[in-house]
């Protein structure tokens, strides 16, 4: 008898495993299922993030109030958006610009300013792309959201390539610088194409991440190469404006005034003689995120879109220092610097990995945050007591520094937030991250751009504004991807599988391509004048690729994936 059950347990056929349920299939169930469904099931806990949005929408409210819920979560999603916009332009971009006109990266070539090449390709560029390049990083460190990520920076790609790139071509028709326009366009279809090959694998590699970031410093290394040769054959001199627009003919432009986060606080409106403020009117004046003459100047809209960032912009001005080089005083506020030596460390501790380090108990009685407060407040003092109002101190520059750390903290931070929700909003939806990625993140990333590279155009320089829609996801792809993959690998596992959870991957992928082919080749063709016809055709196949994305994510359309 028991060799017989032995028999038939060899004879039958073995039970499959069942597969584990996926969180999309929440909506599949009754409703009534759901918050058990969400906290039972592994695949629906976000990692990171101060927030639980999953448990919120379905178990915080009731299942008749979803939508309610959803237009709750879409409004925090714009208002995430803000932050990382402000964040980026006000606090992250100056102390970075601060901090290399302290190390005096652009003093090695011809023009001293922040439109130098190496401090273009690499700080400038960083301070413009650390919304998407955060995102990106957060988004590669779970799987589940790896396609958030893709999405993202192609979508951000075909999106800047076609309708930025067209809307530049319809406001201002120009001349396209031809070797920076080669240039930059190569590279990206190179940096495109290994990420094509990549997705192909299924895969990356400790040697192709690090060959994602050796790309982007040959590339630097290029461009500072090829501005050098240029002012060795124009005798170092500026050549001559042509007819056709108001700018120099290399990528190098003309310098701009710079702004920091002070720039908006009143600084016009400086007496003409200095005097003596006390601390505590230097501290509300410093924190004031308002300037009311320029507030009365301003159209309602403008004040409206002010209204919703004043919140986010005082919370900033308590916790991120700034220091300003072309300011006599280097933007130094005694009072809010001091204060800013308690807030700062705080901020990093309490935002690294959600808090958790913060809130760690050393030998389980003493919390790590009330150590740093400790500490914190007694070099703020020391500093207060040994400072004054009306000169900034030598090492003031190691605010830049912190300043720089907690910006990007914050980028941090809500770059989590954003990608948790995203993830959130597509399981509401059933929608793939893919999708979410190229139409929410990068429209979200790409709209300041947008505007700016707009606003640039039409104020007379729109080679300056083209060189940008290249240049930039330049570095968005390939820090970007090689950055968020180098950090999520370990000594035991030194690969990032990079599965595509949609076809649309393909399509996305395609249509990056095909942008780049085509204005490889009618860019050339055109004697690199481009005109209204290059814009009109630029934004109608993002439209065409809009609808086959939309499609095919709906399954109107099909396709065999490799």
């Amino acid at each position: 008898q028991p060799s017989g059950r032995a028999v038939g347990a060899r004879g039958s056929r073995p039970s499959t495993p069942r597969r584990a349920p996926q969180c999309w299939e929440v909506r599949e169930h009754n409703s009534s299922e759901w918050c058990h469904f969400i906290r039972s099931n592994p695949d629906c806990r976000l990692d990171g993030g101060f927030l639980d949005y999953l448990d919120g929408v379905f178990c915080v409210f009731p299942p008749r109030l979803l939508p309610l819920a959803v237009t709750l979560y879409a409004l925090w999603l714009l208002y995430l958006f803000i932050i990382l916009g402000v964040t980026a332009e006000k606090f992250f971009c100056p102390n970075l610009s601060a901090i290399s006109t302290n190390l005096k990266l652009s003093h090695n070539v011809a023009v001293f300013s922040l439109t130098s090449p190496l401090h273009g390709v690499t700080f400038l560029a960083f301070g413009n792309g650390a919304p998407d390049v955060f995102s990106a990083v957060v988004a590669f460190s779970d799987p589940r959201t790896a396609g958030l990520a893709i999405g993202a920076i192609f979508g951000a790609g075909v999106f800047v390539t076609t309708v930025v790139a067209g809307g530049i071509a319809l406001v201002k028709p120009f001349t396209a610088a031809s070797r920076p326009f080669l240039r930059d366009i190569i590279f990206y279809m190179v940096a495109v194409f290994l990420t094509f090959v990549v997705l192909y694998l299924g895969r990356i590699r400790l040697g192709e991440a690090l060959g994602y970031l050796g790309l982007y410093v040959f590339y630097v290394l290029t461009v500072v190469l090829c501005t050098w040769i240029h002012r060795r054959q124009r005798g170092d001199g500026l050549a001559p404006p042509g007819a056709w627009e108001p700018e120099m003919p290399t990528d190098v432009e003309e310098p701009e005034p710079s702004s920091t986060n002070s720039g908006d606080y009143g600084e016009e409106y400086r007496p003409l003689l200095p005097s003596r403020e006390s601390s505590l009117r230097i501290l509300t004046s410093a924190l004031s995120p308002l300037d009311y003459r320029k507030w009365r100047r301003k159209p309602w809209y403008w004040r409206l879109f002010k209204a919703f960032r004043v919140p986010v912009e005082l919370v900033l001005l308590l916790t991120v220092p700034v220091v300003d080089p072309d300011k006599d005083d280097l933007n130094w506020k005694r009072p809010l610097n001091c204060l800013h030596i308690l807030t700062s460390p705080l901020l990093c501790v309490l935002t690294l990995k959600s808090g958790a380090y913060g809130l760690y108990q050393i030998q389980g009685i003493f919390p790590v945050w009330a150590l740093v407060t400790l500490v914190a407040s007694a070099l703020a003092l020391i500093i207060f007591i040994t400072t004054s109002n009306e000169e900034p101190p030598k090492y003031h520059c190691v605010f830049a520094f912190l300043g720089f750390l907690a910006s990007a903290m914050w980028i941090n931070a809500a770059a989590t937030e954003l990608v948790n929700i995203l993830r959130t909003l597509g399981i509401i939806f059933q929608l793939s991250n893919t999708v979410l990625g190229l139409t929410l993140l990068a429209w979200g990333n790409s709209i300041g751009d947008t505007f700016s590279d707009l606003t640039m155009a039409r104020q007379g320089y729109p080679r300056m504004a083209f060189s940008a829609c290249f240049g930039g996801i330049i570095f968005n792809i390939l820090v970007g991807v090689g950055l968020g993959c180098l950090l999520q690998m370990t000594s035991s596992q030194p690969l990032v599988k990079l599965e595509p959870d949609s076809p649309l991957v393909w399509v996305l992928a395609g249509a990056l391509g095909l942008s780049l082919v085509f204005s490889l080749v009618t860019v050339p063709a055109q004697c690199f004048q481009l005109g209204q016809p290059y814009g009109v055709c630029l934004i109608a196949s993002y439209l065409l690729f809009l609808c086959v994305a939309l499609l095919t994510e709906f399954r109107v359309i099909h396709f065999s994936t490799p």
